[in-house]
């Protein structure tokens, strides 16, 4: 797809996404959420240094919290597009940290995962005070944003050189559990999704994000973050455990082959994961909440979340997004 065809793709997004605000089971307020919006990360005048507070109201604190990172082939989209995803974690019980960060080809690799490390460092610091458990904080993300919570889960599991890396890592926090819905979990190679039928469009656009995100990169820069996956299947060491995974895809997902790679890697290493394949479901399929197979994805989503977030006695009951 060309940069216009992406830039068009962003305006029907944000456009639908505004649009799906003004229905009247979108106000927060009627799930008992209230949002504090475009709270900056990073000083600067930066458009992209935001992120946005969903916080569930009358439930006791300190709430478990999720730290949610939006998809859209590290090219298009941001927290604003993904308002759905906050106000579906908040409504069942979670503080959530919905954020932007910049996108490609204007900034590339690894402008993408450097910041989603620095919002993390502020969610860090700032969650105590925003009423979040900081011995309980989950990432979450989809697709591109998938992809930047598994890096940031390996940032602050393994020592590694990057600066961004090497701050996760010396904070010593570590997610209680990984959600990468439907990820690109390997960025450097899109001809491996040669060996899949499937429309010479989505080839194309595989193809783009690839070059959008990495191409020009500094050569000095490891692309190891940018291929997360690839260091899962490597074996090498970690110096501290990974958290359980939860790892949902559509069988009709282009993406299908990285999370059943992922649920390998992981189990080679001994770490928890539950990849769940959902038949028929497309990409990002979870958005859809009006559909059964998205409800369903929620439920165990959830109820994931709630097993390794919240004390037995604590859990609520597992509702889907609406």
């Amino acid at each position: 797809m060309s940069e216009v065809g992406h830039r068009l793709s962003s305006l029907f997004f944000h456009g639908l996404s505004r649009a799906g605000r003004l229905h009247p089971r979108s106000d927060p307020r009627r799930h008992r959420v209230e949002v504090t919006r475009d709270l900056r990360y990073l000083p600067g005048a930066v458009a992209e240094h935001v992120l946005d507070v969903y916080r569930p109201t009358g439930r006791p604190g300190p709430l478990p919290v999720v730290f949610y990172v939006h998809g859209g082939a590290f090219r298009i989209l941001s927290k604003d597009t993904h308002w759905l995803m906050g106000l579906a974690f908040a409504r069942h019980g979670y503080l959530v940290v919905n954020i932007s960060y910049r996108l490609a080809p204007t900034h590339l690799y690894p402008a993408a995962i450097d910041d989603t490390c620095r919002a993390w460092l502020w969610t860090l610091d700032a969650v105590e005070r925003l009423g979040g458990d900081l011995g309980r904080v989950a990432v979450a993300g989809e697709s591109a944003g998938g992809n930047l919570v598994t890096a940031l889960t390996l940032a602050a599991c393994q020592r590694r050189d990057e600066p961004h890396a090497r701050a996760v890592f010396d904070a010593g926090v570590v997610p209680r559990a990984t959600l990468p819905f439907c990820a690109l979990l390997e960025v450097s190679r899109p001809e491996r999704f040669a060996r899949r039928p499937m429309p010479g469009y989505v080839h194309g656009m595989l193809r783009g994000t690839s070059a959008a995100y990495l191409r020009g990169a500094p050569p000095a820069v490891s692309r190891d973050l940018a291929d997360p996956l690839v260091v899962l299947e490597r074996g090498g060491p970690l110096d501290r455990p990974l958290p359980p995974f939860f790892a949902p895809v559509g069988t009709r997902d282009p993406l299908l082959d990285d999370t059943r790679r992922l649920e390998r890697a992981l189990a080679g290493l001994g770490v928890p994961c539950e990849a769940r394949y959902y038949p028929g479901g497309i990409h990002a399929f979870h958005a859809l909440v009006w559909q059964p197979l998205a409800r369903h994805c929620w439920r165990d989503a959830l109820a994931f979340l709630d097993r390794h977030t919240r004390p037995a006695g604590a859990r609520g009951t597992t509702r889907a997004a609406s």
